[in-house]
């Protein structure tokens, strides 16, 4: 099977996650109920030659930043998809967004970086001829 890893660069902090088509797909099925999503890769591909990963690899980090740049606030499913925790509090002017961790008044502000990307898959190996 195939794992993507994920670079999250946030607040200066990076961290890696690793995941699974199955896993973008699922998380794809549950972001369509909260807000507007872009287009996912297909689940189905014919073979498993490297251009061919290439582009679902392409496909998915496009996906990914484009949850990002598209919506101020970004459901909690997503940010645990992207392992991100903690969300540091910003002043006003340099917030892109926000969202509630808690039901208290008080919300954290998220800036949104387009700074994710996949890194060669490490499972994965050219094939040699």
């Amino acid at each position: 099977f195939q794992v993507f890893k994920i670079e999250v660069l946030m607040s200066g902090r990076k961290h890696f996650v690793e995941k699974r088509y199955s896993q973008f797909h699922a998380l794809h099925k549950k972001l369509k109920k909260f807000i507007r999503t872009p287009e996912i890769p297909s689940k189905h591909v014919r073979n498993w030659v490297p251009k061919v990963l290439e582009q679902r690899r392409q496909g998915l980090e496009l996906y990914l930043q484009t949850v990002i740049l598209e919506n101020e606030e970004l459901p909690k499913i997503f940010l645990d998809f992207l392992n991100v925790r903690h969300v540091p509090t910003l002043p006003k002017a340099e917030s892109c967004g926000s969202f509630d961790e808690t039901e208290s008044e008080e919300s954290s502000k998220l800036s949104h970086q387009p700074v994710l990307l996949f890194l060669r898959d490490p499972y994965v190996l050219p094939k040699a001829n």
